[in-house]
């Protein structure tokens, strides 16, 4: 398996940028590629329309480490496994880095791994502008 790992620098507390991405009702805001047409919490647990179809999304428990993990259950029945995370900067230091492993899928050409390392990129992007403003 191969991964990429995509990150950004935050001007804000690891816990100011956990607290905002842990609530998965802030995701349509920043993740356009899962939550594009809106999360909602149904049954089920977590449900987006995503430009592949529905799909259900299980996030990681709160947790103090700035773990936010997620599994995206694709309308295929596929389960992605997605690390998140987000790391202080280090001590004293009011930054933080959210790193993303983006992960290659089975039968994906380099083209949509570029596309998807891309969307990645603007997601984390669009994060690091709503958390510092």
């Amino acid at each position: 398996m191969e991964s990429r790992h995509l990150s950004v620098w935050i001007d804000a507390t690891a816990e100011a940028v956990y607290d905002f991405a842990a609530d998965p009702q802030t995701w349509p805001r920043w993740a356009a590629g899962l939550a594009e047409g809106g999360l909602r919490r149904t049954a089920d647990g977590w449900v987006a329309d995503s430009p592949m179809g529905q799909v259900t999304v299980e996030f990681s428990p709160p947790n103090e480490f700035g773990v936010l993990d997620h599994i995206v259950r694709l309308p295929s029945g596929q389960a992605v496994y997605n690390p998140l995370r987000v790391i202080r900067g280090g001590v004293g230091e009011v930054g933080c880095e959210v790193v993303f492993t983006l992960r290659r899928q089975p039968g994906m050409t380099d083209e949509q791994f570029d596309a998807d390392a891309a969307a990645v990129a603007a997601d984390l992007s669009t994060l690091r502008r709503l958390v510092e403003n």
